[in-house]
């Protein structure tokens, strides 16, 4: 049963990577850009597809979800990508916390799967639509990962606050994307909602910030999708205990600021040795 669900990933792989091959002499420009990110989703598809029946051997687990990232993170071999961890061993500690981190693009879903094994028992906060993408949206339910109504406030903080007992008892890591959607200017975040801090200080677990560098290899605008190095550095946990919900604005932005400054540090460091005529946007 295993060579053949393996033997079918290895051919889905290949066969994208094939598609990918054929379009790669296509000058730079906006149908490439899109092809390439036709392929990204086409290939996570493909292969959500095979692995979710055997999530239901343990519905909902989160040995689930980091066996699907063990997968899914092969798809990064098609587009050259480099995934550097930094301070891994702050993910690594078995702890119930809050991890934050920006959001770029659909991409972060391919770096997630990258580092998902350091984390170990991990789950992520996504938005409920994502349920509707089948099949990665079955897949992504059965490894447990939680879908909130954004629309939907009083709906959001229920299912959080059952993901908040969940986290305690079993010890596991919430992830949060707290700008809410992705973030298109890569100069600054988009402000950060509550939500996270409110989940953090309410089980007074630690927050701990991870930034992703910028995806100056990508750029819409000008149609280009090239190979990249991204850094995903962890920052010190930040503790809650003796918070109240009364500190929930001034952790935000606490968080929000010491964030910001290391992603502008990475935005100089990856993109120090890249011509002077690279089409990506500098930041003052």
């Amino acid at each position: 049963m295993w060579e053949e669900i393996f033997l079918l990933c290895s051919l889905c792989l290949l066969s994208a990577s094939l598609f990918f091959k054929s379009i790669s002499h296509i000058g730079a420009s906006k149908i490439r850009f899109k092809l390439f990110f036709f392929i990204f989703y086409f290939s996570c598809s493909l292969l959500a597809s095979v692995i979710w029946p055997l999530f239901l051997l343990r519905p909902k687990s989160t040995y689930n979800a980091k066996f699907g990232a063990a997968i899914l993170k092969h798809v990064t071999k098609l587009y050259d990508l480099k995934w550097e961890l930094r301070r891994g061993e702050i993910l690594a500690e078995e702890r119930g916390a809050i991890v934050v981190s920006n959001h770029q693009s659909s991409l972060d879903a391919l770096g997630l799967f990258n580092i998902w094994e350091s984390a170990k028992k991990l789950t992520v906060v996504v938005k409920k639509e994502l349920l509707y993408a089948m099949p990665f949206g079955l897949a992504a339910y059965l490894a447990g990962l939680i879908f909130i109504d954004r629309k939907n406030t009083k709906h959001a903080y229920d299912q959080l606050k059952i993901t908040t007992d969940v986290m305690m008892k079993e010890k596991t890591k919430i992830w949060l994307f707290p700008e809410g959607t992705r973030n298109k200017d890569c100069t600054s975040f988009l402000p950060f909602k509550k939500g996270a801090f409110h989940m953090a200080i309410a089980a007074q677990v630690p927050v701990i910030p991870v930034v992703f560098s910028p995806y100056y290899f990508i750029n819409n605008e000008h149609g280009t999708f090239n190979k990249g190095h991204i850094v995903i550095q962890c920052l010190d946990p930040i503790p809650t205990k003796g918070l109240t919900l009364d500190d929930v604005e001034k952790l935000t932005n606490q968080v929000r600021e010491k964030m910001l400054a290391v992603y502008k540090d990475l935005h100089k460091e990856v993109t120090a040795n890249l011509p002077s005529d690279y089409p990506h946007t500098k930041m003052d």
